[in-house]
């Protein structure tokens, strides 16, 4: 019999939380139930285009109509921005025009249409994510080769005399370098790459995998929530709502650094008390089994001395990660270009790593099969599978119309504060940042106006609201990180709601502060 009772009792099923291709799904769901509900509506665009060399006039219907590139015709249709910043590319998507909204005569989906919808969003989705699916299948690849070659093993063994004592400090150097780079240029899924180099060395520090999350997601998150000088938020927000983002620049880098100083803090607490009792660890149960897969040596590696063929592979693999943060910061690249650096990366590993060719593209495709499950969920998670079914059904103008009108005739606390919890809501629905920026600071700036609020506190609004979300949405970052590691869900949130609320209330006492300051 294929199927029988061990004993009289039935063995009680454990319950598990989903996992995160399930949870990134039932989102899906819940968002095309919405749809249903929520009427469809747009704004009226504003855009620059090249070929005609005018405004493109984009009306809530669809229809398309062309006016002189002039500051006069920003001027007559309320929109309060540089014309020159949409000409030179400054501003670069459509912009919402004020007091535009309408309705439109959309055809909701009958149920088989929903379905095929539902389906070919994810599809459509992970075709336009294909680029960083590349880069993770390339990096799984070159993983695979630097673990075969022993070079992960053997400077491991090298690094761990020099970090004891000193493992606070790799938690504060790696959280604050990446928050930089988040807080300058948005650096966010770039971050993926750091995992597989940073796993083993918090591990040999004496900290869980949990550890490796906080500092790293932690970083990203509060970087790009304290936004400085970010182009993708804080300055293609302050250039759309028509103000000069270096003013309120002081008032956000202290922000950042207490936000900032919060989340180590926070994540240091944690750690060391892990690091003295593993115990305590949030994902005890998988401690031995991430030392095995993470740090145990290859059984055909290399067990001796520090080779100088896996220093070379270490300084190769190393390189590539310094290529693809200065071409990030100073050349604009995206993951094409990343994916590019890192092939090239594994072609020179090829020839100084020492393996056969068999064994090299043995150990290159298993690495790649190791990461397969992250480019799934970076496929269904960061795929825009959300917008493309918002956009669809023409609901998102529609949710912005409705919070415009909810905030009119607040007082200016009131206000920052309802309009920071609006700014949660839209941020978990629309993922791009500089995409909810053009939509909603037409819209959002010119109520300031009314209330008596510098449009400074609205730009902080969106930028620490949209960050906020970050932390926890399944839509966002934090699935992709969390397949990383293999840590579920449920865990995060165990380690994270108390940083959730210690972040809500530094966001709320800093918007209260810009009232005073701007």
């Amino acid at each position: 019999m294929l199927f029988h009772r061990s004993g009289s009792k039935k063995k009680k099923r454990k319950h598990e939380f989903p996992t995160a291709y399930s949870v990134i799904i039932i989102v899906l769901v819940l968002v095309q139930l919405l749809t249903f509900f929520i009427p469809a509506g747009n704004y009226a665009t504003v855009s620059y285009d090249q070929s005609a060399k005018d405004f493109a006039i984009t009306m809530p219907s669809g229809k398309v109509k062309h006016e002189p590139a002039t500051q006069k015709t920003l001027d007559r249709y309320k929109v309060k921005i540089d014309a020159k910043k949409l000409i030179d590319g400054t501003i670069y998507k459509p912009v919402a025009i004020p007091d535009s909204y309408q309705r439109v005569n959309v055809k909701k989906p009958n149920f088989r249409e929903a379905v095929v919808q539902f389906l070919t969003s994810q599809v459509q989705g992970i075709a336009d994510s294909i680029d960083i699916i590349t880069f993770i299948l390339i990096l799984g690849g070159i993983i695979g080769v630097v673990y075969a070659n022993g070079a992960i093993n053997s400077g491991m063994q090298a690094l761990s005399e020099h970090i004891k004592g000193k493992q606070i400090l790799l938690i504060v150097i790696v959280m604050g370098l990446i928050a930089l780079g988040g807080t300058t240029f948005g650096l966010a899924e770039e971050t993926m790459a750091f995992y597989p180099m940073l796993i083993p060395v918090f591990l040999e520090a004496g900290y869980d995998t949990m550890t490796v999350v906080a500092t790293i997601f932690l970083g990203t998150t509060l970087g790009t929530l304290g936004s400085t000088i970010n182009p993708f938020s804080t300055v293609i927000a302050s250039n759309t709502a028509g103000v000069n983002f270096a003013r309120a620049l002081p008032l956000r880098i202290i922000m950042l650094l207490v936000s900032l100083g919060a989340g180590m803090l926070y994540t240091i607490i944690y750690a060391e008390k892990v690091r003295k009792d593993p115990s305590k660890s949030l994902v005890y149960d998988q401690y031995e089994e991430s030392k095995k897969k993470f740090l145990a040596f290859d059984s055909q590696a290399d067990k001796g001395d520090f080779t100088w063929r896996q220093k070379l592979t270490l300084l190769t693999f190393v390189a590539g990660f310094l290529v693809m943060i200065w071409g990030v910061q100073n050349r604009g690249w995206y993951f094409t270009e990343i994916a590019v650096v890192f092939l090239a990366v594994s072609y020179l590993l090829f020839l100084v790593s020492g393996l056969s060719e068999h064994r090299f593209m043995e150990s290159f495709v298993s690495g790649a099969a190791d990461l397969l499950g992250v480019a799934l969920t970076v496929g269904l998670a960061r795929a825009r599978a959300v917008s493309i079914v918002m956009d669809e059904s023409h609901t998102s103008d529609t949710i912005m119309y409705f919070f415009s009108k909810q905030i009119t005739g607040m007082n200016k606390l009131a206000f920052v504060w309802v309009l920071f919890l609006i700014y949660i809501v839209l941020g978990f629905f629309i993922q791009s940042s500089s995409g909810l920026a053009v939509l909603s600071m037409p819209i959002m700036a010119p109520l300031a106006n009314i209330v008596g609020v510098d449009r400074a506190s609205v730009i902080d609004a969106y930028n620490w609201g949209q960050g906020y979300i970050g932390l926890i949405a399944p839509v966002g970052l934090i699935l992709m990180s969390l397949a990383m590691v293999n840590i579920g869900f449920d865990r995060w949130f165990k380690f994270i709601w108390k940083q959730l609320v210690i972040q809500f209330v530094i966001c709320l006492i800093f918007l209260g502060i810009g009232l005073l300051v701007y």
